[in-house]
């Protein structure tokens, strides 16, 4: 499978939802779907037209078993919390955005000093913590599933306090070749892949900094504020 740009029925080409580039995508046509490339922010996504309905969504997360308790899964989220860790000053307080039914990274936080808040739209829907500002947000296994990640990663920067930390993990996507037979787009809810480019496209466009610690791993820096204006 490889990279088009044409194809015998032509469908409407959507600007990329990641960062909204008007430039005409490539197209990858897989099994009947239509994704398209981002040449901009080298991202991935689905058609929209072609989005999994809330309901598919809910009830496909049903399936998942993340056991707060499960110390495979927490070996799993060792990859973001321990580079994150490791900058965090002691007592931070900080938000996990679309922690799912077994908010483990949470725990592993709260575990090492830090306060967090949860938030996932189908099992924690308390929109209140939205409107405050954290430390640092994380987001574990949850961005390939925004249908406007262009939104909810404005919406994610936009809830970390100058100077924090916002924290993603997903599986980065990096080989068109083998995009039909890469598990990750298999999951029906996955509609949007990022590439290590991607983020640091999105860190640059906010002046944030960003570093990648481990492949899949993606922590970005909001600027601290001027020491005049330090509260």
């Amino acid at each position: 499978m490889t990279i088009r740009d044409t194809h015998p029925v032509r469908p409407r080409r959507p600007a990329c939802p990641v960062c909204h580039s008007p430039t005409t995508p490539a197209r990858l046509a897989v099994a009947g779907s239509d994704y398209w490339a981002c040449p901009i922010c080298q991202a991935r996504f689905l058609d929209p037209g072609q989005h999994p309905t809330r309901e598919a969504e809910h009830a496909h997360y049903l399936i998942h078993r993340n056991d707060v308790d499960d110390l495979r899964y927490r070996r799993f989220l060792s990859k973001l919390a321990e580079p994150l860790l490791a900058w965090l000053p002691p007592g931070s307080c900080g938000l996990d955005y679309g922690c799912g039914p077994g908010p483990a990274l949470a725990a592993m936080l709260r575990e090492a000093g830090h306060g967090v808040a949860l938030y996932d739209p189908f099992f924690q829907p308390d929109r209140s913590v939205l409107a405050s500002t954290y430390d640092f947000v994380t987001c574990t296994e949850a961005a390939e599933h925004f249908h406007d990640p262009g939104a909810e990663i404005a919406r994610l920067m936009a809830l970390v306090r100058p100077g924090g930390w916002l924290a993603i993990m997903t599986c980065f996507q990096t080989d068109d070749a083998r995009f039909a037979r890469w598990h990750y787009r298999m999951d029906p809810t996955h509609v949007v892949f990022y590439r290590e480019a991607t983020f640091r496209w999105l860190a640059a466009q906010q002046g944030w900094s960003c570093e990648v610690p481990v492949k899949d791993v993606a922590i970005m820096q909001r600027p601290r504020l001027p020491r005049e204006f330090a509260p």
